[in-house]
C-alpha cells in the first residue's frame, strides 16, 4: 500500500486478523515474546499456526518512511515505532510459509501495470490493489490490475488509504465503495479492506489532529458503511504502535474486522493490538520476489477462498 516514491513514506506494517474473522479466515493465534530483530519497542509475540479448538473456519503517493501508502508508493517505515530501512530482504518473513501461510502483495498506482503471470509463477495467490485515498484519489490503474489479477487466477481485494482529518469515515466509505471497494460472492474478491496509519503529510499530526475516541468512531464509520454497501465488514491494516498511539488500543474491532499487521524486517509479526487474537494478513516487506509489498495469510488457500466467500 503505497504511494509514487515523491515523497519519502513511514509505513508500518499490515493488519493482522481479527479475532472472529481470523478464525474464519483459519489464522494463527500470537502470543507475546521478545522483540525480534528490528522490531519496534514493546516486544514482539510469537505466531502459531493452528487456531483454539472449535475457531470457525475462518493503499499511493511516497510517505515517510515505512507507510502502507496514500497516492501510490512504497518506501522505508522508520516513523514511530515502526523499524527496518525499505527493501528489507523478505526472507523475515517466510517462516510463517512453513506453517502452511500463504503468500501475496499489495500494489498501488507505483506498479502500474504488473506482469501478473509472471507474479503467480513466483507463488503469489492474492493481492490487494490500492483504490482509493480520501474522497480526491483514485488509482489510475487499478481497473487494469484489479482484473489482471483475477485473470492469472489471483484472489484480490481492494483497500482505501485513509485520511480522516479530510472527510468523515462514512464518506471515505462511499467513495471507496463506489470506485473499487466494492465485494460479491465469487470466491475470488476478498473483503475490501482500510489502510489506516501514520498521517504521511504531517509529521506533527500523526493521528491526523484526532483524538483516540474520534479516531475510533471515525474508523467505525467507515466500517459501518462499507458493511451497510458490500455486506462485509473491512479487513483493518494498520501497525501496533499507530494504533495504541491514536486509537488508545481500542479493541473495538477485534470481533468484527479482520487484522492485517504491518511489522517489517522480523521473524514474527510480533504483539498485536486492540484485544485481536489472531493476524489475517502480515505485511512482512516492501520488497521482494512480488511486485510491491510482500505478505502473507495466515492459513492454507482453501481458508482464504473460505475468508473470500464469507459474509
Amino acid at each position: 500500500m503505497a504511494r509514487e516514491r515523491t515523497l519519502a513514506r513511514r509505513r508500518a506494517g499490515v493488519l493482522a486478523a481479527a479475532t472472529a474473522a481470523l478464525a474464519l479466515a483459519g489464522t494463527a493465534p500470537a502470543s507475546a515474546g521478545p522483540a525480534g530483530p528490528g522490531g519496534p519497542a514493546g516486544g514482539a509475540g510469537t505466531a502459531r499456526t493452528s487456531p483454539p479448538a472449535g475457531a470457525p473456519p475462518g493503499a499511493e503517493t511516497s510517505l515517510p518512511a515505512g507507510t502502507l501508502g496514500s497516492a501510490g508508493t512504497s518506501g522505508t517505515f522508520g516513523a514511530s515505532g515502526t523499524s527496518g530501512p525499505a527493501g528489507i530482504s523478505e526472507s523475515a518473513g517466510l517462516s510463517a510459509l512453513a506453517a502452511g501461510s500463504v503468500r501475496g502483495h499489495d500494489v498501488s498506482s507505483h506498479q502500474k501495470r504488473v506482469d501478473w503471470a509472471t507474479a503467480a509463477a513466483r507463488g503469489a495467490r492474492f493481492v490487494y490493489v490500492k483504490a482509493t485515498e480520501s474522497t480526491a484519489y483514485r488509482n489510475p490503474y487499478f481497473s487494469g490490475q484489479y482484473s489482471g489479477a483475477r485473470e492469472a487466477g489471483l484472489l484480490r481485494g481492494a483497500y482505501h488509504f485513509a485520511l480522516p482529518d479530510r472527510s468523515s469515515g462514512t464518506r471515505q466509505a462511499a467513495y471507496f465503495v463506489r470506485y473499487g471497494g466494492g465485494w460479491r460472492p465469487d470466491g475470488w474478491t476478498l473483503p475490501p479492506a482500510l489502510d489506516i496509519e501514520y498521517n504521511p503529510y504531517s509529521t506533527r499530526h500523526k493521528c491526523y489532529g484526532l483524538g483516540k475516541t474520534r479516531m475510533v468512531r471515525w474508523i467505525r464509520a467507515f466500517s459501518d458503511e462499507v458493511e451497510r454497501q458490500t455486506g462485509r465488514r473491512p479487513v483493518i491494516y494498520t501497525t501496533t504502535q499507530w494504533w495504541k498511539l491514536c486509537t488508545g488500543n481500542s479493541r473495538a474491532f477485534s470481533s468484527s474486522n479482520p487484522l492485517w499487521i504491518a511489522r517489517h524486517g522480523t521473524s514474527r509479526p510480533g504483539t498485536l493490538p486492540g484485544g485481536w487474537r489472531y493476524w489475517t494478513f502480515w505485511q512482512y516487506a516492501t520488497k521482494g520476489r512480488l511486485p510491491g509489498d510482500q505478505n502473507l495469510f495466515n492459513g492454507p488457500l482453501s481458508r482464504l477462498r473460505t475468508l473470500a466467500r464469507s459474509r
